[in-house]
Parts: C-alpha cells; structure tokens; sequence
C-alpha cells in the first residue's frame, strides 16, 4: 500500500511539473502577456498535451524508475520522452495547417512552435530536476546519518582518475563513515591536471608524489586505478614507502559494473597486487557450451585449484556438480560454501577416493558424469621425494583408474590438472604428472572422450605454497627461509589458473597437453623481501632472511616445454598447445601397471630408478635418501 501510494504521489508530482512547464513555455513565448486567444488555444490545449506527456512517459518506462538513484541513463531516457512528445505535437500542429478549417477546432492543435520547444527544454529540466532533488535529499540524509561522532578522517590522495576513481569519489563522499577525506587525485594523463573530477582536484602526477605529500599533508594513498598491473602497484607502493605513507587498494575494481562500488574492500596492498597481471578475458560462450545443464565432476574438490574450480564451474549453470574429495573437513567447507553462494545448482559432496576403482566406478554408474576436471594430487615435492609409492598410487595409479572410468562410461570431456613438474622432471612428483599424462594421451587415441592435459606452476595462497609459508615466518619474528638467492619461479592467482584451465578445456579435441602463459619469473628472495615489507618490517633489519640450500627435487628454473615438443599459439592468447610424440595405450597401460607394482614393497630408491627408465628426462638433484624435506618454500614457472 505504502509503494502504491509512493508511485501514485510521484505520478501526480510529474503531473504537476508537467503542466508547469507547459504554461511557463506560453509565458516565457509570449513574453507574460499572450492574447486572449492564445490564452484560449492553450487552456483547451492543456489537458491533452499533459495526456499525451504522461502517456510517452509511461511508454519509456520512466515512472518506474528510482527517483533515489536517479543518473544520466534516466535523464536521457527522460530527454528521448520529451523530444517524442515534442515530435507529436509538432506533427499535429504540421497536420492542422495543412488541413484546418481557418478558424475552426484545428486552431487549438495548431500551437506555436516557439511553445512547443520551450515545453520540451522545461519537460526535461522539471522532470529531472524533481528527481535529482529527491535524490540529493535522500544522500544528504544518509551521509548525516552515517557521520560518525568522531569528525576526525584521514586525508587521502587517490591514484587514477579515470572512471574506477570516479566511481570511488563518489562513493567516498556518500561515505563519510569510512574515515576518509578525498584532498585530490595523481593522474599520469597531464591534460587532467588541474580539472575538478567529482568535486576533488587533479593535483598532478606520481613524478609529483613527493611535493604533492609536503604540501597536503597527506595521511595515506588510495590506488584507484582499474586492474593496475603488478608492475604499477610495485612502482606506487614502493614510491608511497619512501614517503612514509601507507598505501592501500581496492581490489577487482575491473569487476566495478555501472559504477558501483564496495569501499568496504578497501585493504593494504598484498603481494597478489604486486604480482597482478592483466585479467584473464575468456571465450565464455564456448566454455558454457562445454559446461552449461551438463552434470560436472571435479576431484580434489577441496584442495586450492579444486575448489577454485567448482567456484568457476557454477558461473556456467551445470545441471549438477559432484564435489570429490577424500579430506572430508575440506569437503564439507567447499560444500557448505558453494550451496550458500549458487542456490541455482544441484551439488552433491562426494567422499571419495580416485584411486578406489570400485568406488569410483559406482559414483560414474549413479552420477552419470559428463565433464570431468581432474585436480585430485599428491603436489608437495619434498613431501613425494619421501614416499614415491604414496605419489604413484594417487598421482599415477588414480588418474588411471578415473580416466579409464570416463573411457568406459562416455564421459564427453576430461581434463587433467598437470604441472610445470612434469617438464624435464627433477621431483617423484613431476615424473608422476609426467607419466600421468603420457596415460592420457595414449587413452586419448582409443577414445571418444576428449582428453586433455594442462600444465601451469604454483598459484599464490594455494595450500602449502610459498606465500602462506613464508607469512607463518614473518608472523613468529623470522628468519625467512629460502632455499637459494638465484632461485627463480612464475607465478599465477588462483582464479586465473582455474579460469585458463576452464578455457583450455573447451578448446581440447583429444590429446593435447595445454600450457598457460605463466608471465614472467619472480626471484623467490625478491618475493620474500615485498612480503616482509608488506608486513611493516624492514628485509634483513627486522626480519632476517636465512638461506637453506636447494631441496630434495627441486629446480632452480621451472619449464614448461620438453625439449622434443613444441608450443603452438591457439585462439587464446594465454594458452599454448605442446605437439608431442604419443605412446601406444599397449605400452602406456604396462608401464602403469608395473609401476603400480612396485607400490607397497619396493625402497624408495628403486622406484625413483623405474620411474627413470619410463621418463629418461627424469633427472633427480640434490637427493640423498637421509635428506630430510622442509617445508616448501619455492614457487611456480611460465611461458615466455
């Protein structure tokens, strides 16, 4: 009753402005004075072209509109409806001179030009008005009804001002209980220098930084700039540093959609933005054709790039998603998370084991899956160099159990989570990929399931990663343990990785091994040292940085091409296809079977020799079989 009631008073409010404008274009034509018979031709004129107003109003949509959030898309809206009635009455007035009766009824339709495009301009500025009034009426309550009691806020400087910085000023003075005050903007565009945007200065550029700081007394930096790479975000923030100043972010602000945008976001800035790249622009629709009413099975559903992928699966509307994962606490929290988020979709946990075949072949008979993302593994090298028996049973032993399941049960698509381990590899882990993806291709041959392979290396903050590890470090006062100065990896956020394997997947015909353009390489020690300065400490004064030497498996470089294969681009440009020799699924099956042999009674060092003789690259360093494996504390490679 009460919306009803709301809309009925707005209706009638556009009524009145209406009909104001109206009258106020006669006065204004006639200059306060018309005639009698103007004044005649008009009052009887009056109802009809207020009808004929409200009725093109009603046709644009316009009395559905929030007068409260009122902005340029309603204001043209309302200027299209005021140029259309406009266009009416000037055909009506064309169409009584031509075929009138002199001084009959035709006279009253017949207004005067003048009239007519005065009521148009008044039409739009009423119309528009009354709404923006209402809505600066309603933002003017809130903010005072935000104010904090507390009048102290801190004096911001705001880097960038294109549309993200905009959208953050205007939300910024909306906000004042967020405790911060715009003083002005940094922008490398010089032409914006010394222009207002949104009430907030142009104050100059970051080559500005420092006399821009002593002038205005600045208490800390904004980066507003829309998906800034990482180069960007290091330059400012190690600017801002010197300066003293703290620096925070927004992070996603290319996610920002019509300008909103969540100020609550607001955090320092972490070494995913020093190491941000562009964002990852995919084919959605092929990637929907793939996934879309389909039912989607992904394993190691509660590992880092599993869950990720679950995440990224459900944007597409699966007809149901199966959540495999033997740890059942990681289960149950990416269970509970994905229903929260994606009501729309059916999802069904799974405990369960990929090497389990009878297990397993129950779950393909009930579920039925179509589309299969393989990320169940046994990942952490130092971990495997220690049981090699428990990294073929999981990395190996499973992946055959589950692709042969989806040979068998006509699974239209199956993609394996591969590594940058797996090229030329130096750990049980890598040649367990390795071996893994040999299986199948050769499978790949006999099959009418599209197999696929894609290799990438470590993504930041995944589970036992170095991020996490060296954070723990940094937390407990040091030292930062790295294994060598020169060690070098690439480096990816989860999201992106997952995304890329999704589209890597639509793309896949059979057979191919997809590798991600993993950007540039990182030195480890480098990361450390932005991760400690992160933390408001000082590399090497306040926390040491201690190294260990190379680890058992471990590389100083990560590859991710043999030397007998090569890379083609594909319609991606982050995604590359490795041609390579393919094994026959004879061979490909015996070498997994005597492998899967050995598990369970074979020493360590006579595993590592058989998986040597299947991968002749196999070239294991710096093992000793008393070295005792730390915690891993190096990072993932590229394409360059």
């Amino acid at each position: 009753m009460t919306k009803l009631l709301n809309r009925t008073t707005q209706n009638f409010l556009d009524v009145i402005v209406l009909s104001l404008a109206f009258w106020l274009a006669v006065a204004l034509r006639f200059d306060w004075q018309p005639g009698a018979e103007m004044l005649e031709r008009h009052l009887v004129a009056w109802p009809y072209v207020i009808a004929l107003e409200f009725v093109v109003l009603l046709a644009f949509r316009i009395p559905r509109f929030s007068w409260r959030y009122v902005g340029l898309r309603e204001a043209s809206r309302i200027a299209a409806a005021a140029g259309t009635s406009t266009l009416v009455l000037v055909g009506a007035r064309v169409g009584a001179t031509l075929l009138g009766d002199g001084g009959g009824l035709s006279r009253f339709a017949a207004l005067p030009l003048g009239v007519l495009l005065i009521n148009a301009a008044l039409f739009v500025l009423g119309s528009t008005g009354l709404r923006a009034s209402r809505r600066l009426v309603g933002e003017y309550v809130e903010r005072e009804g935000r104010r904090p009691l507390s009048t102290a806020q801190l004096r911001t400087l705001l880097v960038g001002a294109g549309e993200s910085g905009v959208a953050v000023a205007r939300e910024m003075s909306r906000r004042p209980d967020l405790g911060m005050l715009p003083v002005g903007f940094v922008d490398d565009e010089r032409l914006k220098i010394g222009t207002d945007i949104f009430g907030i200065p142009v104050l100059g550029t970051m080559e500005d930084l420092t006399r821009l700081a002593a002038e205005h007394a600045f208490d800390q930096v904004l980066i507003t700039i829309a998906n800034a790479p990482g180069h960007v975000v290091r330059r400012i923030e190690t600017r801002c540093r010197e300066l003293g100043l703290p620096t925070k972010i927004i992070p996603g602000l290319y996610e920002i959609v019509g300008g909103a945008v969540n100020l609550n976001r607001i955090r320092s800035v972490a070494i995913d933005d020093l190491l941000r790249r562009e964002p990852v622009v995919l084919d959605e629709q092929s990637i929907a054709d793939r996934v879309s009413g389909r039912v989607v099975m992904v394993t190691g559903a509660g590992g880092s790039i599993g869950a990720e992928l679950c995440r990224q699966v459900c944007r597409f509307g699966p007809a149901r998603l199966l959540l495999v994962e033997r740890a059942e606490n990681a289960l149950f929290e990416i269970h509970r998370e994905l229903v929260a988020n994606w009501t729309n979709v059916q999802i069904l946990p799974l405990v369960a084991d990929v090497g389990d075949e009878a297990g397993m072949r129950q779950v393909f008979v009930r579920e039925t899956p179509e589309v299969v993302f393989h990320a169940a593994a046994h990942k952490h090298v130092p971990m495997m160099e220690w049981n090699p028996g428990e990294a073929i049973k999981n990395n190996l032993l499973g992946t055959q159990v589950l692709a042969d399941l989806a040979h068998t049960h006509g699974v239209h698509h199956f993609v394996m989570i591969s590594t940058d381990k797996a090229v030329n590899p130096t750990s049980v882990m890598g040649v367990t990929k390795r071996i893994a993806e040999i299986y199948i291709q050769a499978l790949s041959g006999r099959s009418r399931t599209k197999f696929v392979a894609v290799r990438f290396g470590n993504v930041l903050g995944s589970a036992g990663s170095v991020v996490p590890l060296f954070k723990e470090q940094i937390s407990r006062g040091g030292p930062v343990t790295v294994t060598h100065p020169e060690m070098r990896r690439y480096f990816m956020t989860i999201p992106e990785a997952c995304q890329l394997v999704l589209q890597a997947g639509a793309m896949g015909r059979g057979g191919e091994i997809f590798i991600l353009d993993m950007g540039e390489s990182v030195k480890i020690v480098d990361l450390a040292r932005d991760l400690i300065r992160l933390s408001g400490f000082v590399p090497d004064e306040d926390i040491a940085i201690k190294f260990t030497g190379m680890r058992p498996g471990e590389k100083m470089f990560e590859e991710l091409m043999l030397g007998s294969e090569s890379a083609e681009r594909t319609t991606h440009e982050k995604v590359f296809v490795a041609r390579t020799a393919v094994r026959g699924l004879e061979d490909a099956t015996a070498i997994v079977s005597r492998l899967g042999g050995l598990v369970g009674h074979a020493e360590p060092a006579e595993i590592r020799a058989a998986l040597g003789v299947v991968v002749p690259e196999y070239n294991p360093q710096n093992r000793r079989d008393d070295d005792v494996p730390v915690a891993e504390s190096s990072p993932p490679p590229a394409l360059n």
